[in-house]
């Protein structure tokens, strides 16, 4: 996701510095082509060997050794970058790009780029809580640059506070946001994701096989280009999106009613779970036990949340997924149709590779206005990706 992105990266000297291997390995890893910079307290904690041989390019620690002969270094280094980032930033550095101070080679290298820049500080909690340093925070953000919160934990020093490094992932999660046009900006983006689970008893349940894979992939992408999201999903074992607000549900009605109560502020809503159509009619207080050779459960109707939402969707653009095994592109219209909807995402969950619980999806978009679409076997995320191409280009009803 990454790919072709030239990401200079300064380190700072703090026991964190350690993180910043990793990060550089992540990135490499994703595509991009990162150039490091590290300070002089930075080479205490971490030889540059080590990034140089992650990163594949010479590192750079001098502000008077040129890259090559002709270049200005700090100039070059501040030219070549799509976004700069400083993992760890300490409070020494932040403290002087927020009084104008360059005396060095990260300091200077930043003070003359023009690409974002994106600060992750790491800190003894004391020193991140001074107000001097807070002062310091607050200028740079009002002057365009983005910083990443710390995280609470146990810290080197022996304190334990806000102040630690966010784990690598977490930056590179930042940095896909920083680099993704934000073509969403401005929209809510409401996101149902996974199965619902309708009790038998109290040990017992039906559901079905969704891993919510799909819907997540989906608030993820709309999040990295600039949406608000609110992600209702049902029970899964996957990792909460960053920045993507999440209430988590387990039944049919439950979805229905954290849907509903979030639908007015939502300007999109994208209807990618697998609700349970049935629920028992009874729930039996205590487990059944096995005393007789056939149990026979009666089932009623859950409710139908998209044909309710397509009722009072207003001006907002409304997705739904047709999950079939037969009749696809029949089904799918239908759906759309009888639901009002502005885009159904049809796929066929029997062919291998666009099932539930698998990292590939192959589907085919149906619009309101006739149009078909088929995408080959892509991964869920680049699956979410192209659905939101073509979400952000769809008319908004009643204009």
């Amino acid at each position: 996701m990454l790919q072709g992105k030239k990401i200079v990266l300064g380190v700072c000297g703090g026991i964190a510095a350690y993180k910043a291997a990793e990060l550089v390995r992540l990135y490499v890893k994703a595509g991009a082509e990162v150039f490091v910079i590290m300070t002089a307290a930075a080479r205490e904690f971490v030889t540059p060997l080590t990034f140089q041989t992650l990163s594949g390019n010479p590192v750079h620690t001098e502000l008077f050794n040129l890259i090559q002969e002709r270049e200005i270094g700090h100039i070059a280094l501040a030219d070549r970058a799509d976004l700069f980032v400083v993992a760890p930033a300490t409070a020494n550095l932040i403290g002087k790009l927020a009084n104008g101070l360059a005396d060095d080679l990260l300091s200077t290298t930043l003070m003359a780029t023009r690409a974002p820049v994106l600060l992750a500080p790491a800190m003894n909690v004391n020193m991140y809580e001074n107000p001097v340093y807070q002062q310091n925070e607050a200028k740079l953000r009002a002057v365009g640059y983005h910083l990443l919160a710390p995280v609470t934990g146990f810290l080197a020093c022996g304190w334990e506070g806000k102040g630690k490094l966010p784990e690598p992932a977490a930056i590179v999660e930042e940095t896909l946001r920083l680099l993704t046009p934000q073509d969403l900006a401005g929209e809510t983006v409401l996101v149902t994701a996974g199965p619902t689970r309708e009790d038998i008893d109290p040990v017992r349940y039906l559901s079905n096989r969704s891993s919510g894979r799909m819907g997540f992939a989906v608030a993820r992408a709309a999040r990295l280009r600039g949406a608000r999201v609110v992600l209702v999903a049902g029970p899964t074992a996957l990792p909460v999106p960053a920045g993507v607000e999440v209430v988590p549900v387990t039944s049919a009605q439950q979805m229905r009613a954290a849907v509903l109560a979030r639908f007015p502020e939502a300007t999109i809503v994208i209807k990618a779970a697998a609700v349970a159509d049935f629920r028992p009619a009874q729930q039996a207080p205590q487990k059944i036990k096995k005393k007789e050779a056939e149990l026979v459960l009666s089932l009623e109707k859950n409710p139908d949340i998209l044909a309710e939402l397509g009722g009072e969707k207003g001006g907002r653009r409304l997705v739904g997924f047709a999950a079939e095994t037969a009749d696809l592109g029949e089904n799918a219209r239908k759906k759309l149709m009888e639901k009002n909807l502005d885009l159904v995402v049809a796929n066929d969950v029997s062919r291998e590779g666009a099932g539930f619980d698998v990292e590939t999806n192959i589907v085919r978009l149906l619009f309101r206005d006739g149009r078909v679409e088929d995408l080959p076997q892509l991964s869920k995320e680049e699956v979410a990706h192209r659905l939101l191409d073509r979400v952000r280009d769809l008319p908004v009803p009643g204009q």
